[in-house]
Order: C-alpha cells, then sequence, then structure tokens
C-alpha cells in the first residue's frame, strides 16, 4: 500500500470519475495503484479504458508494486496561469512501471533538477475526494541508486 495524503484544495482540476474509471480512483484513494489487464492476450494498459487496446476484450483489474522509472520528463518552468503558476518550476513525467505500461504523473520530493532519465521512483496518492485520489511519484526512499542514464 502507498501513502494516502490528503491535499489541500489549490485550484487544480479533480478527476470526476465515470463508470469506467472510478474503481481506479477508488483504489488510489486506499492507496493501491491498479493497472488493467486482459484476461484473454495478458496486455496490460493504462490509463482505464472499457475494453483492451490490443484485442478487445474486457480487462481486469491488476493492482501494482507502485514502483517504476523515469522514462522521461519536463520542468514546467513557465505557466500564465494560476493554480499552476504558483508551483513553478515542476517535474511531469511519463513513468514505466515495474508492470510494463506507462503513467504520466508529477514527481515531487526532489529538486526539479536532479530527476534523471532512469531515476527509480514510487508512487504516493493525493486524495481529492472520498472515493478519488491523484498518483504522483517520488524517488525511492532509501534507493542508493538515484538512478540515470
Amino acid at each position: 500500500m502507498s501513502e494516502v495524503i490528503d491535499a489541500v484544495e489549490d485550484g487544480r482540476p479533480v478527476p470526476v470519475p465515470d463508470h469506467v474509471s472510478a474503481p481506479y480512483f477508488s483504489a488510489c484513494a486506499r492507496g493501491e495503484l491498479w493497472i488493467q489487464r486482459c484476461p484473454d492476450c495478458g496486455y496490460r494498459q493504462h490509463y482505464p479504458r472499457p475494453l483492451c487496446v490490443e484485442c478487445g476484450a474486457e480487462p481486469e483489474w491488476e493492482t501494482t508494486r507502485g514502483l517504476g522509472t523515469v522514462h522521461t520528463f519536463t520542468v514546467v518552468r513557465q505557466m500564465g496561469v494560476e493554480p499552476f503558476r504558483s508551483r513553478l518550476p515542476y517535474v511531469v513525467a511519463m513513468i514505466e512501471l515495474d508492470e510494463g505500461p506507462l503513467m504520466m504523473g508529477d514527481v515531487t520530493d526532489i529538486d526539479v533538477d536532479e530527476v534523471r532519465i532512469g531515476q527509480r521512483v514510487e508512487v504516493y496518492m493525493l486524495r481529492t475526494g472520498k472515493d478519488v485520489a491523484v498518483p504522483h511519484w517520488r524517488p525511492v526512499r532509501g534507493d542508493a541508486r538515484g538512478g540515470g542514464a
């Protein structure tokens, strides 16, 4: 289980789950990071979809370890609108989960100039509502490898 932190209302958009994504966001609110896995072909995917993008079967949910690697990232240094302007600078990254799928999210708890491709990260959740939380990423605690290609 991952750490779940109650988010401070800062004006950022929050997810509005639908019938496909509600189980995912509810799992996040409990500290679990879920992806979908196809029972027919084994393909794993994220973000939540009603059908497997490889074969069209109905996917099932699978709990991940909540660990991954920074695949690519950008440092956002300019933003003219709130609430994002007051957060500058910040990192948005594509995280390659240990289970395979890529997931986009903020990388926090590290100076923006220290983030590296290949860096190991762990998920934590920011709860934005009763049954909704959003995954965020931070360097794996105690990982001496730190990262980087």
